[in-house]
């Protein structure tokens, strides 16, 4: 009598059972009796390459570079002097003591006479009613100064600050330490008057501290201390100063009298 030569046997080399229904894993396409249709059951080489992959797929951190910082970052903020890896907290140079850190060698004669002239034009004012202004202020600065510090918010350094058009208050007066850099000087400010602080997105308007006189956004990376040195528009101690939301391509406030009416 002849015999059916009917399933397959199992490809466990310890089993080779044979089954009339055997199963094929779809993950190897072996050929598997009852026993070890399973994966694990019959060593199945897919849940090796799975376990695997979730093994090398862990979210990596960066800690801060910064002595006794112990923050750590999921994405890597690399300053771009020293190279060196820091938190959100210790990001800019002035804030790392970072060992590349340069005071800003005054602007050329060039640019500041076109400032300059483009100040002249839109307010007439002269050279001589300017050094006059200058004085005036300075000495306006200090009598603002002791008032502030009576109710200000803050290290007891620098200015008031009058808020962006839209805030719920015209001025709020607050004080900064001189040798924070203006970026750093922005974020503690947002965060005093509760406003929107988007200078971290690309495509968003950026805060801007603006100089009371000439409008000029001030460079984030710069010092409030370098700007109170500058002898063509210094930033005075009890002045007032000016924030606002800038598009990138913007370097000067428009209708700076507007801010005190």
């Amino acid at each position: 009598m002849a015999e059916l030569d009917i399933g397959q046997h199992c490809q466990v080399e310890h089993c080779r059972q044979r089954d009339f229904l055997p199963f094929v894993c779809d993950g190897c396409s072996g050929i598997f009796c009852l026993e070890h249709r399973s994966r694990d059951s019959h060593g199945c080489p897919e849940v090796t390459v799975t376990n695997e992959q979730l093994k090398t797929d862990t979210h990596k951190s960066f800690p801060c570079s910064f002595k006794d910082c112990t923050e750590r970052e999921l994405v890597a903020v690399i300053c771009p002097y020293c190279e060196k890896n820091f938190c959100l907290r210790h990001r800019h140079q002035s804030d790392h003591e970072c060992e590349k850190l340069e005071i800003p060698k005054p602007r050329m004669a060039a640019t500041q006479k076109l400032v300059k002239d483009i100040i002249d034009s839109k307010t007439g004012e002269t050279t001589s009613k300017r050094r006059k202004g200058a004085k005036n202020s300075a000495t306006a600065a200090k009598v603002a100064l002791m008032k502030l510090k009576m109710h200000a918010d803050g290290d007891k350094s620098l200015p008031q600050v009058f808020l962006p058009k839209g805030s719920k208050e015209k001025s709020k007066p607050m004080f900064f330490c001189q040798r924070w850099s203006i970026g750093k000087a922005i974020d503690f400010a947002a965060s005093l008057a509760s406003l929107r602080n988007d200078n971290n997105k690309l495509t968003a308007k950026k805060l801007r501290l603006c100089h009371i006189t000439s409008g000029e956004a001030l460079p984030l990376d710069q010092t409030l201390e370098t700007w109170m040195a500058n002898e063509e528009y210094p930033l005075y101690n009890g002045g007032n100063i000016i924030l606002e939301y800038l598009n990138d391509e913007e370097r000067f406030l428009k209708h700076v009298d507007s801010y005190l009416e």
